[in-house]
């Protein structure tokens, strides 16, 4: 008989009462496992795992294996894992208690003990037969990984942990109970690898759901008698908890385009193209399909990549978009668009998330938004001669590090997408959400060799599962797109032979859509092609200025050459002018001459002259990056004069608008990009007219990019951007820019060609006439390069059709977790808060010395507004500056070492003298924090 003292639940819950039984929140996961697959996976979901468990056409077996996979993921706390809380421990009956000695001496995880005795339960119970020994091998390691890691099968625990004979029969009998309550589900024949891993998503997403300690708390007062009713309960209960998580589905009301997206007139033919000719193009398709956009900044490809979604989401059955970029400044911006969108298509029930590392601190987050459910995921933590396992309980739903992804709608940066690909936990869960909808990437020029590997390989996965994917980009070379689709049909089960034949080139502008299934490419038609580029043609001129960094150049002196260009815009007439940096530094520079010489005003006191940058504190970015796009946006209203000073923040997904576009010398493909910025609303305002009737200034003829090279003329790259750019390619752009025709870049008809210049593969280098620090920039850049794609195919999980066991998807050594690999190389960064000493010893967040810094209590807790309060003055700042710092020095006070966010801080304090901060000696430089200028090193 089936004894109800074994538990399954018990911190967090009622303490004078029994701890919840094991059986019950086995009932409880398998239930909501059938809710999720009933409302939750998308269809194009349920097809791939029927297929992956050989049952195409029969989703009724293929749900019910799935919900055993979730009665069945706790199977592994029947063992010595029960003596693991005295609480718990003291209900249990006597025959079991009995072995309490024996099974308590050694320590291992709960997951573990399941994975080595799931298929033993299975083949009493007549599940595991002669013919679906693997399969039932598969479900184990599903139970196995359910804590988000994959375990070896062979991964041995001590025999004296699972306890002696009453304790096998209570596994049998708590497993035959969830066994019968599902129907005696028949074994599948199969049971592939990628299928397993969106079943481990399920039985992770169903056991979080029904741990809500609220829940818990409820059900443990009021258990049913009967387990027959328990489950019925269950089941009554799971729509409740899914819409309660914010993950119930939502269907939009579609518009009409100009209703959908609030933007006036038609769509352009770029947008109207995908909305007429895409759905031939996709016709039945069954296994996904990858759609790339090619288009000039300013083209609209957000717009289109929305309208794509409508396609391909109805033809391969996802539902909601993951709309990814590559900062968290263009996924904030997107994110306000996005819930516009959403809302004019009657969608603000529907579960839109911000994805990324700060996202909370987003306004659009408010404080009460963020005090979410606990849930209770985990009771071991302990040592012993095993593995000692962590406390693991998420501390916000939806909201917490890995939850986001899953609503119906979700975005944010690249990173967060990529994780599933990293043999970190919960990959799986992060394959499941994203799997279930259309997957979105802009900017997918804007990523790094090592990135596009890590792409490359998710595009494979959510090939397999024939995910419809979108990329959008304005100057991605040929070669990249190439390999990023075949990755996809590798993925979709296309032969790697066959693909090494094939070459999949993209019409610019246009789009190129290529079916997961088939392989068969189509294309926008050449005469909505012709009728895109006629409509966003612009001659754009371009001016090569010889410079010389530093302040003996004289005439050529980068700051003075500047100084001239702008000099219109201080005129009568005014205009705006966005003056664009390789480095903080440059930019700082730059600002305070221009402000000195055009408006001694500061940027926070209105001054004409503004700065933005990465190393502002969070509130102080959010709110001048909101003035900027303010003033230089499409709406208006459209200052008389004004002089924008920038870092590359401003290259992607900025709606911005200036009358002259002044640059650093930078890669080809990012200047294109800096253009984008200039004159880019002319002919929706040569339409409409301008905002504020306030028109171009007449020094402005044209749309003009100015490029400031310090190579031309026989300069060399400043030091400072050797961190930024490659030599080589900065060289290369330099050649290019000179050999250009009349001074002028014909937009859209000459971009292709150039980014192909710069590059695209550049194997043909020419070793008969190279020059000595040409040739060792070259060789630097290919080192580089391989080195990253080397390093990411190490990183990286294996290809879908390539994974054996699922411990494949965590086969590194050691216990690799977020914090120790990364998603980017060179991304090592600490999150620094500026604080201020003041003369009586206290320390506050601002220099009046009005907000003392908060002080968490002795267990780390601190209400979220305040945790919101600290958070938002913080930055990212390379950890590198940080290295030679005294540790003691930067530490976060003592009261905050225990709570998840603030204890990795780094605390600069300020001495504040006459009320001006003071800078910090750290490593050899110091460090001030100044309220116009933002984080300054010298």
């Amino acid at each position: 008989m089936l004894d109800e003292s074994v538990w399954g639940k018990s911190r967090g819950l009622d303490p004078g009462l029994a701890p919840y039984p094991l059986i019950r929140h086995m009932l409880d996961a398998a239930a909501m496992a059938l809710h999720l697959w009933d409302v939750f996976l998308s269809e194009n979901q349920r097809v791939r795992i029927a297929d992956g468990l050989g049952l195409v056409g029969e989703p009724g077996r293929a749900r019910a294996v799935v919900g055993l996979c979730a009665g069945l993921h706790d199977i592994g706390k029947l063992s010595g894992f029960q003596f693991c809380s005295w609480h718990g421990s003291q209900y249990l009956s006597a025959e079991l208690s009995g072995d309490r000695a024996g099974m308590s001496a050694e320590r291992f995880g709960h997951d573990v003990a399941g994975l080595q005795s799931v298929r033993e339960v299975l083949a009493g119970l007549g599940f595991a037969a002669d013919g679906e020994l693997r399969a039932a091998q598969r479900l184990a390691e599903v139970v196995g990984g359910h804590h988000g890691r994959f375990h070896r099968a062979e991964d041995g625990i001590a025999a004296s942990f699972l306890g002696g004979a009453a304790w096998a029969r209570q596994r049998s009998a708590h497993a035959a109970a969830v066994y019968e309550a599902l129907g005696a589900p028949e074994a599948p024949g199969v049971f592939k690898a990628s299928a397993a891993v969106l079943a481990t998503g399920v039985v992770i997403l169903a056991d979080w759901l029904v741990s809500q300690e609220d829940y818990l708390r409820k059900r443990q007062r009021e258990l049913e008698p009967v387990l027959a009713d328990h489950f019925k309960r269950s089941q009554k209960d799971a729509p409740g908890l899914l819409a309660g998580a914010g993950l119930a589905r939502v269907r939009l009301q579609r518009k009409g385009f100009a209703q959908a997206y609030g933007i006036q007139g038609e769509p352009n033919p770029l947008q109207r193209s995908v909305m007429e000719e895409l759905p031939s193009a996709v016709g039945e398709g069954r296994c996904g399909g990858i759609f790339l956009v090619t288009a000039a900044p300013g083209d609209g490809k957000s717009e289109t990549a929305l309208e794509a979604d409508r396609v391909l989401s109805e033809a391969f059955g996802t539902q909601g978009y993951a709309f990814l970029l590559p900062t968290t400044a263009t996924s904030d911006q997107m994110h306000g668009r996005v819930a516009t969108a959403l809302s004019r298509q009657e969608g603000e029930d529907a579960g839109l998330t911000l994805v990324h590392s700060m996202a909370w601190l987003n306004s659009a987050y408010a404080d009460e938004d963020l005090e979410a459910q606990s849930v209770l995921t985990c009771e071991e933590v302990g040592e012993g001669s095993g593995r000692m396992e962590t406390d693991l309980r998420p501390q916000r739903w939806l909201r917490g590090s890995k939850r986001p992804l899953l609503a119906q709608f979700a975005v944010g940066t690249i990173d967060q997408a990529l994780m599933a690909v990293l043999p970190v936990r919960h990959n799986a869960l992060r394959l499941l959400a994203l799997s279930c909808k259309t997957f979105i990437v802009d900017e997918a020029h804007a990523y790094d060799p090592y990135m596009q590997v890590l792409l490359g390989r998710l595009l494979n996965w959510l090939g397999a599962y024939g995910v419809p994917v979108v990329l959008l980009s304005a100057t991605l070379p040929a070669s990249v797109s190439d390999r990023l689709i075949k990755e996809y049909l590798q993925g979709a089960g296309h032969k790697t032979r066959a693909l090494s034949k094939q070459t999949f080139p993209a019409p610019y502008p246009g789009w190129l859509y290529v079916d997961g299934d088939s392989g068969r490419a189509a294309q926008i038609s050449s005469a909505r092609r012709r009728e895109q580029a006629r409509a966003r043609s612009m001659e754009l001129g371009v001016v090569v200025e010889p410079v010389v960094h530093g302040s003996d150049g004289g005439a050529r002196a980068r700051l003075a050459v500047i100084e001239r260009l702008l000099k219109p815009v201080s005129e009568a007439e005014g205009g705006t002018a966005l003056v664009v940096c390789n480095t903080v530094g440059d930019a700082q520079d730059t600002y305070l001459r221009l402000r000195e010489r055009f408006d001694e005003r500061s940027h926070a006191q209105g001054g004409s002259v503004q700065l933005l940058h990465a190393r502002f504190p969070g509130d102080v970015r959010e709110a001048r990056t909101r003035e900027v796009t303010q003033g230089l946006g499409r709406t208006g209203p459209r200052p008389l004069r004004r002089i924008v000073v920038a870092t590359q923040v401003v290259e992607q997904s900025l709606d911005l608008d200036a009358d002259i576009v002044i640059s650093d010398l930078a890669p080809l493909s990012l200047l294109l990009q800096r253009a984008g910025r200039c004159w880019r609303h002319e002919n929706y305002w040569a339409r409409h007219g301008y905002p504020g009737g306030r028109g171009r200034p007449a020094w402005a003829s044209g749309p003009q990019l100015v490029v400031l090279d310090p190579i031309t003329g026989g300069g060399a790259v400043p030091r400072q951007w050797g961190e930024v750019y490659s030599e080589h390619l900065l060289a290369t752009t330099s050649r290019t820019l000179a050999g250009i025709q009349g001074g002028t870049i014909s937009i859209p008809d000459d971009v292709q060609h150039l980014v192909e210049a710069v590059h695209g593969n550049s194997e043909d280098f020419d070793w008969n006439n190279p020059g000595g620090s040409e040739t060792k920039a070259w060789t630097a850049h290919k080192g580089k390069e391989m080195a990253e794609r080397s390093m990411a195919g190490l990183l990286a999980v294996p290809r879908a059709r390539s994974v054996s066991t699922l411990h494949d998807l965590h086969n590194l050594p050691g216990e690799e977790d977020e914090w120790e690999v990364s998603t980017r190389l060179g991304a090592d960064s600490v999150r620094v808060l500026c604080a201020y000493v003041h003369n009586d010893g206290r320390v506050t967040l601002d220099v009046e010395g009005e907000h003392l810094l908060p002080q968490a209590t002795p267990d780390g807790k601190m209400p979220v507004s305040l945790v919101r309060e600290v958070m938002r003055r913080t930055m990212a700042v390379r950890a590198d500056w940080l290295k030679e710092a005294d540790l003691d020095s930067i530490a976060p006070p003592k009261s905050w070492t225990q709570h998840p966010m603030l204890a990795d801080l780094r605390v600069l304090h300020q001495p504040v003298q006459g009320g001006s901060a003071q800078p910090v000696k750290v490593g050899g430089k110091t460090l001030r924090l100044d309220k116009d200028l933002g984080l300054v090193r010298k």
